[in-house]
């Protein structure tokens, strides 16, 4: 129990409290759907109750995707959190099907809703939690991607660097990001609802709310799918590569490869050196790139291996420019 702990401690922290404050959101949004009857709150409740059950998901994903590699699992448990984000966005996916048909229901059989003041209150809380949470998730971001970031400046530069992220941080940040943009959509929809009599307009918003979920589990189901099953870091790999061909042992570059498992890079290199080096020399170039390599930020595991120089070039200057020009967009 007193290791389960330690490792909680270690989960993502953006995810977390994403889910505390949508646990608090959903309450009172269920409070006020069941007074009012109004069907945009009903689409919010749906919302930031799957919001908080899967980045509760998320939380403990992350926080056991960190666990040690074991002789059973020597690859260690990185994949974790991509399976969890898989199953967390299917849940997103139910209700998001719950929030369209109620919306399509309300739109062909228009009813008016009382108690405008409670749902503004609630609804105008719940955008100002989310947008705290969303802020969060944004500095999370930046961190994620080694970018230095200052006040409310964090938020608008986080779309720059989103692919980059964790998947727990990106899919914390894409939900929060809806569910503020969400907000706003069902307070509009209660306004006009009161003031313009237009009563299906809490059905319209209840649509674009579930549309907007059903976007957010399509990019991260196929990001997360795509990580389940390993795939390459592109900009990773050629920052690596960059590292390599830097080396003035290292003659030239056989093979590179950079797969990320979770939040995890596994690292595996061949490389040539000279054949007229000894055995004792090679061995500290090899410690020397190991430790260089392990250095850049979400490396788990390096593989080296270094062979005799084979007289045939395989990198060149057409290798080493396009690493160039995606290494400027990493943190050094």
């Amino acid at each position: 129990m007193i290791s389960l702990i330690k490792l909680l401690k270690n989960g993502s922290k953006a995810a977390l409290m994403a889910a505390v404050v949508n646990l608090v959101i959903a309450f009172l949004k269920a409070g006020a759907f069941f007074i009012t009857g109004n069907v945009a709150m009903y689409a919010e409740m749906m919302h930031s109750l799957g919001d908080a059950a899967n980045q509760l998901f998320v939380y403990t994903g992350s926080a056991l995707s960190k666990k040690a590699p074991t002789p059973k699992f020597p690859n260690g448990f990185g994949r974790i959190v991509n399976l969890v984000c898989l199953g967390a966005v299917l849940i997103v996916a139910i209700l998001s099907y719950e929030t369209i048909v109620g919306g399509l229901r309300h739109i062909l059989h228009p009813e008016e809703s009382t108690g405008l003041l409670i749902n503004l209150g609630v609804l105008g809380l719940g955008i100002v939690l989310e947008s705290f949470v969303l802020y969060k998730a944004s500095k999370e971001v930046m961190h994620d991607a080694g970018v230095e970031h200052t006040g409310l400046s964090s938020l608008p530069k986080s779309f720059a660097y989103l692919k980059r992220a964790k998947p727990p941080t990106k899919l914390v940040f894409m939900e929060d990001l809806v569910a503020t943009s969400g907000g706003v959509i069902a307070f509009a929809a209660v306004l006009l609802a009161h003031f313009f009599g237009w009563f299906a307009a809490e059905g319209v918003a209840s649509v674009m709310i579930g549309l907007m979920m059903f976007y957010v589990v399509g990019t991260v189901f196929l990001e997360n799918a795509r990580g389940a099953i390993g795939e390459t870091d592109e900009e990773m790999l050629a920052h690596i590569s960059h590292l390599v061909a830097e080396d003035p042992d290292i003659v030239d570059i056989q093979r590179v490869e950079v797969v990320k498992e979770g939040e995890c890079l596994h690292v595996e290199i061949v490389a040539e050196v000279a054949t007229s080096n000894t055995v004792e020399y090679v061995l500290g170039v090899k410690d020397r790139l190991m430790s260089v390599i392990l250095s850049q930020k979400g490396i788990q595991d390096v593989i080296i291996s270094l062979v005799g120089d084979d007289g045939i070039q395989s990198w060149n200057d057409t290798n080493s420019s396009q690493t160039f020009e995606n290494r400027r967009k990493l943190p050094e």
